[in-house]
C-alpha cells in the first residue's frame, strides 16, 4: 500500500494541521443571522422573478430528510433517530407545502438541473414514499436532460430491487455512506455493514447503469490506525468508485452529542491522523485516481474529474459540483439554500420547520444578505477553490475594485504560503501550485476577513 510515492510530505501535513472552512459557502454559515427573515428569503425570491436573466438558469434543488433508524457515534448532521416510518408521512406533507410556497414566487416549471437528497438517510424513505417525493418535485420543477440527479444512499437500507426503484425515478448518482471497512471501527461507532454488502450494491448500481458512484470515508474514527486504515484502502481501490470523498473526522462532543458516546481513549493520534491522510493520498492516486480538490477523488473519466481540468469546477453547500454557479432551492428542515445574493437556512427542529409552515410562512430562521465586500471576497475565494487561479484583471473589472490596494494586506499575507511552495504570485494573478492545491483552504482562508479570531476559526473542522 505504501509504495506509491507520496504525493506530498508528512511534515507540510503536519503544519497545515489547522482549523477552517470548508467553503462550500463564503461567508461561511457560521455568519448566518436571524435578523435575515423569511420575509427576506421571499423578497429574494421575488428579485429572481423579476429579473430575467436569473430567471433563464437552471435552479439546483436540495432536500433534506432527517430521519435515521439508528445513530452513527460519529455523525454531526441534522438528524432524527427512529424506527417510526410514519413520521415520513407527515413530513412529506410539509415539504410538499414548502415547494408549494415557492411555485407561487417563481411560477411552476422552473429548470433543475441538479437534485441532491442529503439527510439524515433519504432511503429511510420507502420507495411509494420517494415515488410521492420525486412526483412532487416533478410536477413543480422541469427536470433538464442531462442533469446530476443524486441521493445519499445508507447500504443498510437499501437492496439491488430498491436501485431499479431510484434509476427509475430519475436518479443517475449515488452516494454510498462507507466510512470505513474495519469491523472493529464498525462496532465503535455503531454503524455496522459488511464489505459484501457494499461491494454487491455497488455491482448492481453498476450494472442498473448509474453514472457515477460514489463512496464516503473518514478518517480519524475510534479503533483506527494508519495499518487498519491501509485495508479499508486497499478494499476501496478494490471497489474502484468513480469519486471518493475522504473526510477527517472532528471530535467535538461539546456541540454535537451523539460523539460523547465516542471512547476518547480509542481515537487516534494526531500524528496517525496525518498518516492516514498522507497514506490514502498516495493509495488513490496510484490507482489513477484524480485529487479534484479538498476531499473529493474522481476517475479520469468522471465528470468531475473533467470538470477540473477543463476548469469548469464549481461549488455549492454539498461540495465540488460539475453544474454552473446557480440558485439554491433547499427544501426541508435544517436545510440551506442560496437565491441571488443571500443565504438562507431553514428551521432546524420538525416542531418549528412545521409550525413556520403552519402559518403559511416559508421555515427560514436564519440568514444573509451579502455586502460588496462579501460578493468581492466570495468570487476570490470560490476562483482559488475551483480553478486554483485567478487574474487579477478580472476581479478588477467585474467588481470595480483594484485588487492590489484593495488586498494589499491579504497579498503580503500570501508571501508567507508562496515561501512554502502553496501559490505564485506575479504582477498578474495568483496561481496555486501542485502542492498547493492540497492545500487550498489555507490558501482561500487568507481572503475570508470573518477569520479574525481563534475562538471564530474553532467553529470549523481541520482543514485536512
Amino acid at each position: 500500500m505504501n509504495s506509491v510515492a507520496e504525493p506530498v510530505s508528512a511534515e507540510l501535513l503536519r503544519r497545515f494541521d489547522v482549523s477552517g472552512p470548508r467553503y462550500t459557502s463564503y461567508p461561511t454559515a457560521d455568519r448566518f443571522v436571524e435578523a435575515f427573515t423569511a420575509d427576506d428569503y421571499a423578497q429574494a425570491l421575488s428579485h429572481r422573478r423579476s429579473g430575467a436573466a436569473a430567471m433563464a438558469l437552471p435552479l439546483s434543488l436540495y432536500v433534506h430528510i432527517p430521519f435515521c433508524e439508528s445513530l452513527c457515534y460519529y455523525c454531526a448532521c441534522n438528524k432524527i433517530i427512529t424506527k417510526h416510518h410514519d413520521r415520513a408521512t407527515s413530513y412529506l406533507r410539509y415539504l410538499s407545502r414548502e415547494v408549494d410556497l415557492h411555485t407561487e414566487c417563481i411560477g411552476l416549471g422552473q429548470t433543475i438541473s441538479q437534485l441532491h437528497l442529503g439527510g439524515g438517510s433519504p432511503t429511510f424513505l420507502s420507495d411509494d414514499e420517494l415515488r410521492e417525493l420525486m412526483g412532487m418535485l416533478r410536477r413543480s420543477f422541469t427536470f433538464a436532460p442531462g442533469g446530476e440527479y443524486s441521493i445519499e444512499v445508507d447500504p443498510r437500507t437499501i437492496d439491488p430491487s430498491r436501485l431499479d426503484t431510484l434509476a427509475q425515478l430519475g436518479f443517475n448518482r449515488l452516494s454510498f455512506g462507507v466510512q470505513d471497512f474495519d469491523p472493529a471501527v464498525q462496532k465503535a461507532v455503531h454503524r455496522i455493514q459488511p464489505a459484501e454488502q457494499v461491494f454487491s450494491l455497488v455491482a448492481a448500481a453498476r450494472a442498473k447503469g448509474f453514472e457515477s458512484v460514489n463512496v464516503d470515508l473518514i478518517y480519524g474514527l475510534p479503533q483506527q490506525s494508519p495499518e487498519s486504515f491501509d485495508r479499508t484502502l486497499a478494499q476501496v481501490v478494490e471497489l474502484r468508485p468513480d469519486r471518493i470523498a475522504l473526510y477527517a473526522y472532528a471530535h467535538l462532543p461539546e456541540r454535537f452529542k451523539p460523539q460523547r458516546r465516542i471512547n476518547t481513549v480509542e481515537l487516534p493520534s494526531g500524528a496517525s491522523k496525518v498518516s492516514m491522510l498522507s497514506r490514502s493520498l498516495a493509495a488513490f492516486m496510484g490507482a489513477g485516481y484524480v485529487y479534484v480538490g479538498m476531499d473529493h477523488f474522481a476517475l479520469p473519466e468522471d465528470a468531475l474529474a473533467v470538470a477540473k481540468r477543463q476548469g469548469r469546477l464549481h461549488r455549492n453547500f454539498q461540495g465540488y459540483s460539475t453544474q454552473p454557479d446557480c440558485d439554491l432551492i433547499a427544501l426541508g428542515v435544517s436545510s440551506i439554500g442560496r437565491i441571488g445574493a443571500t443565504y438562507s437556512q431553514n428551521a432546524k427542529t420538525l416542531e418549528e420547520y412545521y409550525d413556520f409552515l403552519d402559518q403559511g410562512r416559508f421555515p427560514v430562521i436564519k440568514g444573509l444578505a451579502l455586502t460588496r465586500d462579501d460578493l468581492v471576497r466570495r468570487a476570490v475565494i470560490m476562483a482559488l477553490m475551483c480553478q486554483g487561479h485567478l487574474q487579477f484583471e478580472t476581479i478588477d473589472i467585474a467588481y470595480l475594485v483594484e485588487f492590489k490596494s484593495y488586498f494589499a494586506k491579504e497579498l503580503l499575507a500570501l508571501q508567507n504560503l508562496a515561501e512554502q511552495g502553496l501559490v505564485t504570485v506575479d504582477e498578474s494573478g495568483i496561481q496555486v501550485t501542485a502542492t498547493g492545491w492540497f492545500f487550498v483552504r489555507a490558501v482561500a482562508m487568507v481572503f475570508d476577513v470573518h477569520l479574525q479570531t481563534d475562538r471564530t476559526r474553532a467553529r470549523f473542522s481541520k482543514i485536512l
